[in-house]
């Protein structure tokens, strides 16, 4: 404890560190108050239904990403999630677009480029989502609920929404820019964790409800979660190490090389991308059914498809989460580049050929560390659904696993990770005496 308060005494000290943290929760402030107003036209006293509708399934996962801004009917309801989508599709046209990878390949301007295309997706996504949630609202409030009706109130209310989740895509920016951390993900984490209060106040309370045992029930669940956070912070940071022999070379008077260094390769170098791709293609029933007439047989398919803890969706889910993972992780990890960059420094792998070998044998060794990395990341991923099939509550099973405490752990691990960085730099101790910590970047 005394070591505890010395660490926030040494960050404290640091003027750059403050001012950093308190900018972050200042903006973050700012946000969770945007996710409390209200569109214009909509009583905020008639929102029952839509929180009811938001209380579970799919429609409940939507809910806690946006972090409650969805059920209240916010200004900023659509939250962030159409910006990430927007990148996952700007990615994607990178792997296969040469237009794309000449940009990623042009340093800064490249990016300011490639960011300002990932923008206008962005409002073009809006564009379709914030009709689709106004249908929603008039489909699940009643009339009296609606103050405002008709062609302009539509209009009005997407253009709100659709500024709406730019503010926040700038507040992010901002974070990111003048804060500490990663902007974006900060907010997501965010809007997650507000969660985590309720949900818990919420267990324990139908725990202390049922007669016999549930506050030993309820010990028993926070120590299961906390083996998974556990094994989340493993996934994390697991990494195997590939020795790299440089030999020596002699320039001037000056002698490099002729030491042994480690690649580390992470057992999960996809993160948490692959849940977010298979998510996306898991939200694909839903959109099917709330714009279609279906017949009986389609109907029992899109209720497979739409029970998040029934057994074919998520057998789909992890599925997909494992072949997401090694198609992330080849593009994420290029054994061909690796290769040529270890040649170019004079390094090898000993006992392995350089060049077309050496590409061979990182391939391997990544398509075997992916393999459990993947299986991990998939357990991990349906863990809400046995949490909620063993009677734990619907808010809270949301955070035994899932993209929900990947994220949590990943961007808190970064965090810290930067703040320990700073405390470094100025000759402070770290936060941990033991070690550094590891984001997800690895080492």
């Amino acid at each position: 404890m005394k070591a505890f308060i010395q660490t926030l005494k040494n960050i404290w000290k640091i003027e750059d560190l403050r001012s950093r943290i308190l900018f972050t929760l200042g903006i973050l402030l700012v946000y969770r108050l945007c996710s409390f107003v209200t569109l214009p036209g909509i009583d905020p006293h008639q929102l029952n239904a839509l929180k009811s509708q938001t209380a579970g399934g799919v429609m409940g996962l939507l809910d806690m990403f946006s972090g409650g801004a969805f059920s209240n009917a916010s200004i900023v309801a659509l939250g962030i999630m159409p910006y990430i989508s927007a990148s996952i599709v700007v990615q994607l046209l990178g792997i296969a677009i040469p237009f794309f990878q000449k940009m990623q390949k042009e340093g800064e301007s490249g990016r300011r480029k490639i960011n300002q295309i990932t923008r206008y997706l962005t409002v073009l996504i809006l564009i379709l989502q914030a009709p689709t949630y106004l249908a929603n609202l008039h489909a699940q409030l009643p009339e009296s609920a609606f103050l405002m009706r008709g062609t302009w109130f539509t209009v009005l209310s997407t253009i709100i929404l659709i500024s709406g989740t730019m503010f926040i895509m700038w507040l992010g920016e901002r974070i990111t820019d003048k804060g500490i951390g990663n902007g974006i993900s900060l907010i997501i984490m965010v809007g997650i964790i507000a969660r985590l209060p309720m949900s818990l106040i919420q267990e324990v309370a139908m725990r202390l409800e049922n007669q016999g045992g549930g506050l030993v029930a309820f010990l028993v669940e926070i120590i299961i979660w906390l083996v998974v956070i556990a094994i989340s912070i493993l996934l994390v940071q697991g990494t195997r190490k590939i020795p790299v022999q440089y030999a020596k070379r002699i320039v001037g008077n000056k002698q490099y090389g002729g030491v042994r260094q480690y690649i580390p390769l992470k057992v999960n170098a996809a993160g948490v991308m692959p849940i977010i791709f298979a998510q996306a293609l898991m939200f694909v029933p839903v959109t099917i059914a709330g714009f279609t007439a279906t017949s009986e047989s389609m109907s029992g398919f899109l209720t497979a498809f739409t029970n998040v803890t029934g057994f074919w969706y998520n057998f789909v889910f992890a599925l997909l989460i494992v072949v997401f993972t090694y198609f992330y992780t080849a593009v994420t990890i290029n054994p061909t580049q690796m290769a040529e960059d270890m040649k170019r420094n004079g390094g090898f792998i000993p006992g392995v050929k350089p060049g077309k070998k050496t590409v061979e044998y990182l391939d391997s060794i990544m398509s075997k560390i992916t393999l459990p990395g993947s299986l991990f990341l998939a357990f991990v991923a349906i863990l809400p659904a046995f949490a909620k099939l063993l009677g734990i509550s619907y808010q809270f099973s949301q955070f035994f696993g899932g993209t929900t405490l990947l994220i949590m752990v990943g961007v808190v691990l970064d965090t810290l990770q930067q703040i320990e960085s700073h405390l470094l730099m100025r000759h402070y101790d770290g936060l941990m005496k033991s070690g550094r910590i590891k984001g997800r970047s690895g080492n």
